[in-house]
């Protein structure tokens, strides 16, 4: 029982580091209303374990932090991450289906916090849609290539702890 826990952590706090120095490096990209959040491709990372899920928001709460965002985008683009990494591992048992939650959540509430938060005066519904193909690349194109890949190391380098 111990050793669940503490794996669960471990992935946990793995995913998180990952997830911050991934979004940190590639900060050109991973801010503002035109976004490819590269990090994004990690929220596959709940079809092979639970762990993902809050690892998934605590990186993106950190990167945040570290990012300067401000407070209401800090909140709630870390929970636009809960959300879509919660989803993910809703939908695990279908493997095309994973990236689809973090591609919504963030396509819906990411916009909303660019317009009310920032003020940026571009339209909400052009906002979802650059918005949304960053999540697309993100997490359709390069979280599928990223899910392909680890599938084959699935119950070895991710041990299950559902």
């Amino acid at each position: 029982m111990k050793n669940k826990k503490t794996a669960f952590l471990v992935q946990a706090a793995a995913i998180a580091a990952i997830y911050v120095v991934l979004t940190l490096i590639f900060a050109p990209l991973s801010y503002g209303e035109i976004q490819v959040r590269v990090s994004e491709a990690l929220t596959i990372l709940p079809f092979f374990t639970p762990a993902a899920v809050p690892g998934l928001f605590i990186g993106c709460l950190i990167a945040n932090i570290f990012g300067g965002a401000i407070l209401p985008d800090i909140i709630f683009g870390s929970i636009a991450t809960l959300l879509g990494a919660a989803g993910s591992y809703l939908v695990r048992n279908n493997k095309y289906l994973v990236p689809l939650p973090p591609i919504i959540s963030n396509m819906i509430i990411v916009p909303l916090v660019l317009r009310f938060a920032y003020m940026v005066p571009l339209p909400v519904p052009l906002m979802m849609l650059t918005v949304g193909i960053g999540e697309v690349i993100s997490c359709g194109v390069l979280g599928m290539i990223l899910l392909i890949a680890l599938e084959k190391y699935k119950g070895t380098i991710f041990r299950k702890n559902d």
